[in-house]
């Protein structure tokens, strides 16, 4: 594997609110109005017109992503994606799940976004087992950056030492470091 590739992710513990970065990828619900976990906290630190303009999209299926301002956020954008509920991994979830992270590459890219920052999408409320995510999110990362410019850096932002775990243990796996 391109070492350079590599050097364009990183995972850390922390709260992605508080990112400086090009975009930050809520793990929204299909409604877009804001929830609990990470969609709360974005929407109650971006502040209300994030929720006037996610009003605006008409929601978001699952495995989609829409894009927004930063409003109070450090961010450009917001990239609302609708990971799967996991149902026991029978149900499709997997795929699901590779099509939001797919979906959040290609927007950003397409909106010219230097730095992204994800959460785990999909392993708090809807269920999703965290080291599975994980190697979804760091496979389908590799993918999209061995063939794209842009963006030029992907974070993973775990909200607490086991995730950050996981994530960790996955980058190692797949990248036999």
């Amino acid at each position: 594997m391109d070492m350079s590739i590599l050097e364009r992710l990183e995972t850390r513990l922390g709260d992605i609110t508080t990112l400086r970065v090009d975009a930050i990828v809520n793990a929204a619900n299909n409604s877009l109005q804001g929830g609990g976990g990470v969609d709360g906290a974005i929407h109650q630190a971006a502040g209300p017109e994030l929720l006037e303009e996610c009003r605006t999209l008409g929601g978001c299926p699952t495995g989609e992503a829409r894009v927004t301002r930063g409003y109070r956020l450090p961010v450009r954008w917001v990239i609302h994606t609708v990971g799967p509920v996991w149902q026991g991994g029978d149900n499709g979830e997997d795929q699901l799940l590779v099509r939001a992270y797919l979906a959040c590459l290609s927007l950003a890219a397409l909106r010219g976004v230097d730095t992204l920052a994800f959460p785990a999408i999909s392993t708090g409320a809807y269920g999703f087992p965290v080291d599975r995510a994980a190697r979804i999110a760091i496979t389908e990362s590799i993918r999209h950056l061995t063939h794209h410019p842009l963006p030029q850096r992907v974070i993973f932002v775990c909200h607490d030492q086991t995730t950050l775990d996981a994530y960790q243990r996955a980058f190692g796996e797949l990248t036999n470091g």
